[in-house]
């Protein structure tokens, strides 16, 4: 059996990088939706459950752009460090910082820089926090 290369490696270590991201992205999805209809049985405010809906989901969107950068970033370094690649690279992670702003600035509702920086996990607790405080009609 052959030994895998240095190449080969890092490929499969960036791909798992990728299915990591999709599989958190996925169970954002799933958790965000429960939580949601739990907030909606609980409260019977639509307007609240979408709001933890979005929190959650929106949390669940930016670390699984967080791990796909990663997984980017180990691809363009580890195995083609050329210039066609890094300036792709560069490419990727502006449109994803983009992304993470856009989203970070729809879930909190204001601009990161008059609000302090939160990663996705915060988002997510904070969602949880606000919608158990509600109580139930």
């Amino acid at each position: 059996m052959p030994e895998a290369t240095y190449t080969e490696v890092m490929l499969a270590v960036a791909q798992g990088f990728e299915i990591v991201a999709a599989l958190v992205i996925a169970i954002g999805l799933i958790w965000a939706t429960y939580f949601s209809l739990r907030t909606l049985v609980r409260t019977k405010k639509g307007d609240t459950a979408y709001k933890a809906m979005r929190q959650t989901f929106g949390g669940s969107l930016l670390l699984g752009l967080e791990i796909l950068v990663a997984g980017d970033l180990i691809r363009t370094v580890a195995v083609e460090p050329d210039l066609d690649n890094v300036i792709v690279l560069g490419i990727i992670v502006l449109i994803r910082t983009f992304l993470s702003f856009s989203i970070e600035v729809e879930i909190d509702g204001v601009l990161p820089w008059r609000k302090a920086l939160v990663s996705g996990a915060t988002v997510m607790k904070r969602a949880k926090q606000q919608a158990d405080d509600v109580e139930p009609d």
